[in-house]
């Protein structure tokens, strides 16, 4: 029956159906594609009508057809008292332009049950029109269609409202009996308890779980994170220690509404006897026991304030590594529950955050992908890194951590690349495959591609016509052997069909990686294991693909990963096998850090020795890729096989501790106390408090310069007893506290201070002196921070900056664009705003198109002046330009600029200025934070800020092109303006240098190239300026690089006006700086 009712489902427009009585086991069939037809493009009316008759209809079904009313469906029922209700009938239309074109009609004995409607002995009489056999169909359609309509309206009706259902279950619950189905399909009676409607148990893991947070209660925990890989049950977990704790209300928070409705019917299944509410854009309810909330709507300050921080006392956040951004924020800020539980199946952020900061560093419970396979609860995969030779990803522009996403999907897009896939495909591709895709042209074009060469295959995502459930259905049923994906599985879906998953797409996201991975590693009947053909590129961003394919110890080195790649099996799981194509292995080889290989040899050959750990930073070499390439210090030396037997011997027991002292403690009162531990001879038999606190006093003694930058520059003249409280709080609780690898880099036991590391005795010398190499390093890394530097030599600005700017904020002037408000800057007030107060006030950048019209156009790059909206500045912003807010659905937040119109019936319009883009509708998910003030110009705000080469066109509205922009003297293309760009110690071993200083505060002199004559076009430029119509701007370094080894930025001093020259080849210019807010140094 029920693969009949799908077939005309996937086509009506209205959907009538009328049952006696309603079954969690049938509305479990049937939810998901009842969903997708209210969410599909054709906007189904669907009208539902049950009944309570006898009390059959389970509380829990009525639940989830609530959920349904939610998405738009009307759900009512006929409250039977003492009235019979043994209607069954189905009823499918499918208008076009409000013409009946086809019907289809099912009248028989099948209720909303698993076994009516899949294989119990039912009877259904199908009506369908046009019949060409039947010339009646189109009149019995319509007396179904009139008997539904009569009763659909009958006084007897009400509509399903949470309130109702309430009332329901206090009936249903008293009651002793209830009518059920026996096997022969008769009505009888039966004595049915409310509690035997099947609940589902935990999972041992999830027994496991559950004891593990127990437990962390009882240690006083009130936070706590779970790491549970995809498909092993997180929600059902969440809902499982709910009941355990005896919660009684209850905060479900999530990103998407999808995840939402999933989390909603799993709670229900464990808690069947809780209110359900729900709390998003259009639905706020705030007094059910369970509240499933969207993050969008329930974070934002305007809500949070209805809800007493402690009216939860059991809060779960869904997908836990987004809780860094901003509205989580302010969700773990407001609420104090009892107890807060983090869920994740990916756990590490692509931006590195810590989350486990946000959960008191509780990691309750990992159960990951790993651990799951080898429970057998995962499928083993088979993995294949395909080296994708069709795409030169070093050609594709690469900005703020991702390609650009249209130019990515152009390169991707393309005959070479789909018939490359298709090629591996063949090879080792199965019967179901899902495939993720960069954009929605990249998806639909390999599913074209891939059909045209005869494999049945369909693209899917939010345009297509065909829904997720309606593909996936085709895909488990063989009518489509390979679906094409944007974003639609890549959270709270699983796929237990899927045989094979294909990376078409770079994801720099380690999260979203592990998830669509994830989404093929359920268990299915005679799947022995999942194939992933990963396509790996020639671009760093690939290079620690590895590091999540491998089933690592610790977070692992490059050369870890490159070890694993080339002996594979020793790092997976039994069932599971890895293969990199060599050529990728070669190019992550190539990638590994050879700058410090190669200035180590060199110090050496100079030395006539090995250099020390501080030699190597003071030369000027990058070391910031020390601990990410090797571990450490000592683990860079052992790959050089430079180490000695005593040090090889202290490094074996010993790494975690020298890559954790790579990197941690960052703060200098830790840093202190463990180098004065080591100059003390800290041992294994470890140190008083006291004792410890006076060492650093000590030590502090011969280290005078650092006193002045302790938090407390007076704590060295404190009382010994004071002294070591200060210790305590500034240094001991960091050292104490686990570091990113969970582990502390000190333990306390019985008032003794000890390391955390074992070593033997004979080595604790050794172990001494190769800290302590690690630690002077550290430290003058500190001073170099925190330290007073030598004065400069170039002029300063004396105008103090205050004008907030947003370098990363791109005011998306087309689509709503991803950004962040970190890495803000202060710059410089224009002189309009000069006495102007300027909290409320930033700068940010447009990007796009949509706004280049009208009396004031926006173009792509502008600078824009805009004004916080608070409180206290509101007033109306109708008929104004607005920047708006909004979250996307990983959490990263986006910007957009509009024209915001109110309408009659009070809803709002956004409006381009570009009549080419379309209005946009105003939705409950997007916050209107700041209008528009005005544009601003770059080169009168940036004056005084210090910009790296490749930055620098942008303030003149050009794109860096790497050979234009070479030279010391560039013409910006299309304008008068031109750049000089300057550094003073030039010395470059031999190449031209030049004689170019600041005369004084005001007046700089500069000389040209060699080649430059006064009667050459360049030379009149700079010789006869304001004849020939030229601007000039002057950026100044002091030298090419910076003390690390890194290029050195160029300080912007503005325009400068001639003042006089002299000489040919080269000739030599006095410039006036036209921006008189300097002072000499």
């Amino acid at each position: 029956m029920w693969s009949h009712l799908r077939t005309v489902l996937a086509t009506a427009t209205e959907v009538d159906i009328a049952v006696s009585f309603v079954m969690v086991s049938g509305i479990n069939l049937i939810f998901d594609d009842l969903k997708a037809a209210l969410d599909s493009e054709r906007k189904v009316r669907l009208r539902l009508l049950t009944s309570d008759y006898l009390l059959v209809t389970q509380p829990p079904a009525l639940s989830s057809l609530l959920f349904l009313v939610e998405a738009g469906a009307d759900v009512r029922i006929y409250q039977c008292e003492r009235q019979s209700f043994h209607l069954k009938s189905y009823l499918f239309i499918r208008r076009e332009h409000d013409v009946v074109v086809s019907a289809d009609a099912f009248v028989g004995s099948s209720n909303i049950s698993r076994p009516a409607l899949l294989d119990g002995l039912e009877w259904n009489y199908h009506i369908d029109y046009p019949n060409s056999l039947d010339l009646s169909a189109k009149a019995r359609i319509e007396e179904v269609q009139a008997a539904f309509e009569g009763l659909f309206a009958d006084e007897r009706v009400v509509a399903l409202t949470p309130e109702w259902l309430e009332s329901y279950k206090s009936r249903w619950s008293a009651a002793q009996t209830a009518i059920v189905k026996n096997e022969e399909k008769e009505l009888v009676v039966a004595t049915v308890k409310p509690n035997e409607i099947e609940k589902p148990e935990p999972h041992p893991h999830q027994d496991e779980a559950l004891q593990a947070l127990a437990a962390t209660r009882l240690r006083g925990y009130q936070k706590g994170l779970v790491v549970l890989a995809t498909g092993l049950g997180k929600t059902y977990l969440a809902a499982f220690d709910a009941e355990q704790v005896g919660a009684n209300r209850v905060l479900f928070i999530a990103h998407r509404e999808e995840i939402l409705t999933q989390a909603e019917r799993s709670f229900l299944a464990v808690l069947s006897h809780k209110r359900i509410g729900r709390y998003s854009g259009t639905q706020k309810d705030r007094d059910a026991d369970l509240l499933f909330a969207s993050v969008q709507t329930i974070g934002r300050a305007q809500h949070l304030q209805h809800f007493a921080p402690d009216h939860f006392d059991y809060i779960v956040i869904d997908e836990f590594h987004h809780a860094a951004a901003g509205q989580y924020q302010a969700l773990l800020k407001h609420f104090k529950p009892k107890f807060m539980l983090g869920l994740t199946a990916t756990p590490d952020r692509s931006d590195r955050l810590d989350i486990l900061r946000f959960c008191d560093q509780n990691l309750v419970f990992r159960f990951d992908l790993f651990d799951g396979i080898r429970a057998k609860k995962l499928c083993p995969f088979h993995y294949y890194g395909i080296l994708d030779t069709e795409v030169d990803y070093d050609h594709i522009p690469w900005r703020n951590g991702r390609f650009d996403p249209n130019k990515l999907a152009n390169k991707l897009a393309t005959v070479g690349r789909a018939k490359h896939v298709l090629k591996e495909w063949r090879s080792r591709g199965k019967l179901k495959t899902l495939a993720f895709c960069v954009s929605k042209k990249h998806a639909d074009y390999m599913a074209d591609y891939f059909r045209k060469e005869g494999i049945k295959a369909a693209s899917v995502h939010t345009d297509s016509g065909l829904s997720r459930s309606e593909a996936l259905d085709q895909l488990k049923t063989g009518e489509l052997t390979v679906l094409f994906s944007v974003d639609l599985f890549n959270e709270g879906v699983d796929l237990p069909s899927i045989d094979t998953v294909m990376m078409l797409r770079p994801t720099e996201s380690s999260v979203l990686f592990l998830q669509q991975l994830g989404r093929g590693l359920r268990t299915a009947e005679g799947k022995p294991f999942l194939t992933v053909l990963d396509f790996v590129g020639n671009h760093h961003s690939f290079k620690n693909r590895p590091g999540l394919v491998f089933d690592f110890p610790k977070k692992p080195t490059q050369a870890d990963m490159l070890a694993a790649m080339r002996e594979p099996n020793k790092f997976l799981p039994e069932g599971c096998f890895a293969n990199y194509d060599l050529e990728f292995i070669e190019f992550v080889a190539s990638k590994e850090s050879s700058v410090l290989v190669e200035k180590y040899w060199e110090l050496k050959t100079r030395y006539e020795r090995r250099p020390t750990l501080l030699e190597m930073w003071r030369s000027g070499v990058s070391m910031s890729s020390l601990g990410k390439q090797y571990g450490s210090w000592w683990e860079f030396l052992d790959h050089l096989e430079e180490l000695r037997d005593e040090e090889l011997a202290v490094l074996e027991p010993a790494t975690q501790w020298f890559r954790d002292l790579t990197d941690e403690p960052k703060a200098l009162e830790p840093l202190m106390q463990l180098s004065a531990l080591m100059e003390f001879g800290i041992s294994e038999a470890g140190v008083a408090e006291n004792r410890s606190a006076a060492d650093v006093k000590g030590w502090l003694s011969g280290q005078s310069q650092w006193v002045a930058a302790l938090t407390d520059s007076e704590a060295t003249s404190y009382s010994a007893e004071r002294w070591q409280t200060y210790l305590r709080r500034a240094a001991l609780t960091t050292l104490l506290s686990p570091t990113a690898s969970g582990v502390p880099l000190l333990v306390e036991d019985e008032g003794l201070l000890y390391l955390n590391v074992e070593i033997a005795s004979e080595l604790w010398a050794q172990f001494r002196t190769m800290s302590s190499d690690i630690l002077g390093w550290r430290l003058a890394v500190k001073a170099r921070e925190l330290l007073p530097e030598p004065e400069p030599t170039l002029p300063v600005i004396t105008d103090k900056s205050e004008l907030l700017y947003f370098p990363h904020i791109q005011m998306a002037c087309g689509h709503f664009r991803n950004g962040h408000a970190g890495d803000e800057q202060f710059v410089r007030t224009p002189e309009f705003l000069k006495g102007t107060n300027l909290d409320r006030l930033f700068v940010a950048r447009a990007k796009g198109n949509s706004m280049n019209g009208g009396k004031s156009p926006i173009y792509d790059g502008d600078y824009l002046l805009f004004e916080y909206i608070t409180p206290e500045t509101a007033g109306k912003i109708s008929d104004q330009v607005v920047a708006i807010e909004r979250q996307d659905v990983s959490g990263d937040d986006q910007y957009l600029l509009r024209r915001v119109l109110k309408q009659p019936d009070g809803s709002y319009l956004l409006r381009a200025n570009n009549p080419d883009y379309a209005d946009m509708i105003a939705t409950d998910e997007m916050v209107t934070f700041a209008r528009l003030k005005s544009k601003v110009d770059p080169l009168k705000m940036f004056v005084g800020q210090a910009f790296m080469r490749e930055e620098i066109p942008a303030l003149f509205g050009v794109e860096y092109q790497a050979g234009s922009w070479a030279s010391g003297y560039v013409p910006i293309t299309g304008t008068n303006k031109r750049v000089m760009l300057v550094t003073i110690n030039s010395n470059r071993g031999g190449q031209d240098t030049y004689a170019n200083y600041f005369v004084d505060q005001h007046v700089f002199h500069w000389q040209s190239q060699n080649s430059t004559t006064p009667d050459s076009k360049r030379g009149k430029e700079v010789t006869t300026p304001r004849a020939v119509g030229v601007n000039m701007y002057l950026f100044v370094r002091e030298n090419r690089l910076q003390k690390n080894g890194k290029a050195a930025p160029f300080v912007f001093y503005g325009e400068v006006d001639y003042i006089s020259h002299s000489g040919s080849q080269p000739i030599d210019v006095n410039w006036r700086l036209l921006d008189t807010t300097y002072n000499a140094q």
